[in-house]
């Protein structure tokens, strides 16, 4: 018999890239669950309007560059005194969208690797050792993109090459975690209407992009949130080392 219960309710929950288009989702969904979800996100961003707008209590915000790794223990720490974690849901990314790879600079390569990539890996690992600290089971729900698979389009390619890394770092983190109750998945994205994918782009270029999708249009963030609340949750207990493609038919493996 099937059981709605996500053993998700009581728990804290990180949820990074919070007011992002797909954060913000991803926060209201797992907060819908009952959990007591840490928002984390640049300096600035607005987490207390969105905590201001979400079902349930005890919810706080966290305004933090992940990009300076002696930050990013403190995330966990926090996380921790609301409630006992139950999973980290790392939505936070960066992307410049270039119109061809000869317009891409190193700094450009720099900047999304180093966030997207490195911050990614020792994120979880952190992540990991709180879990492991509390002597806890846990979940990790990564962000990668189709264009780990097809490679991305013209510019883009230095952001599909960190998130094919986010892939492959999803599944050795996997292996390594299983043994200590950690599973460690991700989403993988097709298109989705927030202003990462439309911002930059002509008319006809998102057109083109739209084309290629079977469904016919971009997804919107919150069809993105019930697969990563599912992951995150005790309904896929046996799950770890796998990308749920999300994507309207676009990526197809």
């Amino acid at each position: 018999m099937w059981r709605n219960d996500s053993g998700l309710g009581g728990k804290s929950v990180v949820v990074t890239g919070a007011a992002g288009g797909i954060g913000r989702s991803v926060v209201k969904a797992f907060a819908e669950a009952g959990s007591h979800v840490l928002l984390v996100d640049i300096p600035g961003a607005p987490l207390n309007d969105i905590i201001a707008t979400l079902p349930g209590t005890g919810h706080k915000g966290l305004e933090i560059d992940l990009s300076v790794l002696s930050n990013q223990a403190g995330i966990f720490e926090m996380a921790q005194k609301m409630a006992p974690m139950a999973a980290l849901a790392h939505c936070a990314a960066v992307l410049r969208r270039r119109a061809t790879v000869d317009e891409v600079t190193e700094d450009d390569w720099d900047f999304q690797i180093d966030t997207n990539l490195k911050g990614t890996f020792f994120l979880n690992r952190a992540a990991r050792d709180s879990f492991k600290a509390a002597g806890t089971k846990g979940s990790i729900v990564n962000f990668t993109s189709q264009g780990w698979w097809t490679g991305g389009f013209g510019g883009s390619v230095a952001y599909a090459a960190s998130k094919g890394g986010v892939v492959s770092l999803t599944k050795g983190f996997a292996r390594s975690f299983a043994t200590e109750g950690i599973r460690v998945n991700a989403v993988s994205p097709g298109g989705v209407d927030t202003p990462m994918m439309t911002g930059n782009q002509t008319p006809e270029a998102l057109a083109g992009f739209v084309s290629m999708i079977p469904i016919g249009r971009l997804a919107t963030p919150d069809e993105l949130a019930g697969g990563v609340v599912f992951l995150a949750s005790d309904a896929a207990s046996y799950i770890t080392g796998t990308v749920m493609n999300i994507s309207g038919g676009q990526l197809m493996y």
